[in-house]
């Protein structure tokens, strides 16, 4: 039976990473691969042995949900891109034909085609501001002189200062040159900022293997950022099949993007 249970959470699980990415479409705000995880797990709360910390730090459910992500892209319903994760015209359809986790859980692993006639989801109604009614006030005895308008303030829009370095320390930094592992103070482990994009990135051809890393600030450990991108947090865990792989760090979320 809890077996049952734990597949029945996996698939409402996946819906909703489907659902928070349409409801991202909607109000076109842009949520990376660590908070659309993060989101699910607050919807579809962790049970006591998928929150148990596997060697890494990370929870054993939250691993098994980024692996079992892949299913989405296999369907066709996901796209993992090296900008992020994007929600298909097909994973849309797909929320409104299998709406109810059971028959998403069937459509996925048999791999059932969203019906062609399946419409796109709309985004819900805004409400309408309710209408100010408008009343009168008598006059005043006498008109008081009038004051000089204040000045308006001008809106000051908060600029995120970003770091002056930005490395990828782990346990592969000598395969990219680096004299010693772990060590955020050598040039090969800083990544380029992209200022148009305001990220942070590092392109680097890996061995086949398990990795573990943070990203830390400034070319030391005082500020680092780990899973989930909390500070002095858990390791962010890599099970890499070989070849190119591009990190992207995220400032304004502290959060790693891989692809």
């Amino acid at each position: 039976m809890a077996a049952k249970s734990a597949v029945e959470k996996s698939s409402v699980r996946l819906k909703t990473v489907l659902d928070v990415l349409a409801e991202g479409t909607w109000s076109e705000k842009s949520l990376n691969a660590g908070e659309i995880l993060a989101e699910a797990i607050v919807r579809v709360p962790l049970d006591e042995r998928e929150s148990e910390l596997l060697s890494g730090g990370i929870p054993r459910g939250h691993k098994s949900l980024t692996t079992e992500t892949a299913k989405l892209v296999k369907a066709g319903w996901l796209v993992k891109g090296r900008s992020g994760w994007t929600i298909t015209d097909d994973g849309l359809r797909a929320t409104v034909a299998f709406a109810k986790p059971d028959e998403f859980a069937v459509a996925l692993a048999e791999g059932t085609p969203v019906p062609a006639d399946t419409p796109l989801p709309t985004a819900p109604p805004k409400k309408a501001p309710a209408r100010k009614t408008a009343t009168r006030k008598a006059p005043a005895a006498k008109a008081a002189p009038k004051k000089a308008a204040a000045p308006k303030a001008t809106a000051s829009v908060e600029k995120l200062e970003q770091p002056s370095a930005v490395a990828i320390a782990g346990d592969f930094n000598t395969v990219l040159g680096a004299p010693e592992d772990w060590a955020p103070q050598y040039d090969e482990v800083q990544m380029k900022f992209n200022a148009r994009r305001k990220v942070w990135t590092l392109a680097a051809t890996l061995p086949a293997g398990f990795y573990t890393y943070k990203i830390a600030l400034n070319r030391s450990w005082d500020e680092n950022y780990g899973a989930f991108g909390v500070r002095d947090g858990a390791n962010h865990e890599l099970n890499h099949d070989g070849g190119k792989v591009t990190f992207t760090y995220d400032h304004a979320t502290r959060d790693i993007v891989i692809g």
